[in-house]
């Protein structure tokens, strides 16, 4: 999936305040024509004693969209992604060993990868849960040694990216690629529509 950014993209005005810093998610709202205005949200991703994944992605979705909600008029969106296997939640690696934990874990094995995206506007909190199916190769110490050099894990849950260079270890996928990337473009779409927030206008406003 190409999530890059059209270059007259850049200069057409938001529609949507995204409540992340990361460029995954705002290239691929890019992709469908949602351009938007970058607002980071600071809320705590500890999780809850005995909480459920899933509940634990939706939470913070919802979290992070509230609280950037009274800073713009526009729409928010908040996302949140969680590594899952043994009813473990992988989140971003502290350090080089860290990631090698992960790593090895989630070599030769299949694990879930479950993005919540929740959506703030007129018709008040809108959220869902989708997960994703994902199946490693079996991964060497001397590849994770080596992918870690690469600078790549130390940002991701599961301390890998399926769109970068740890593409190479995945074996399988049955669900939606973009929710491993960092959003499920259908469900999103779906989403800012009922928000009233408009899909592909980047697009329109070019011509």
């Amino acid at each position: 999936m190409d999530v890059s950014l059209p270059v007259e993209a850049t200069k057409l005005s938001p529609v949507l305040c995204l409540a992340s810093a990361s460029p995954r998610r705002k290239a691929l709202l890019a992709s469908i024509g949602v351009m938007v205005e970058v607002m980071p949200s600071d809320v705590d991703e500890t999780p809850r004693e005995g909480e459920a994944a899933h509940a634990y992605v939706e939470r913070l979705a919802i979290a992070k969209a509230q609280a950037a909600v009274l800073k713009t008029t526009l729409p928010v969106l908040g996302s949140d992604t969680a590594v899952v296997i043994d009813d473990q939640i992988l989140g971003k690696p502290i350090d080089e060993q860290d990631a090698a934990v992960m790593l090895k874990k989630l070599s030769g094995r299949r694990h879930y990868v479950l993005t919540a995206v929740a959506v703030v506007g007129p018709k008040g909190v809108l959220s869902c849960c989708v997960t994703t199916v994902v199946k490693m190769r079996g991964i060497s110490q001397q590849e994770i040694a080596d992918y870690w050099q690469t600078g790549e894990p130390a940002d991701k849950a599961g301390g890998y990216a399926i769109q970068g260079l740890a593409a190479v270890f995945v074996e399988e996928i049955k669900g939606s690629h973009s929710a491993v990337v960092g959003l499920p473009l259908y469900e999103t779409t779906r989403l800012l529509c009922q928000q009233g927030v408009p899909i592909w206008a980047g697009y329109y406003q070019q011509r």
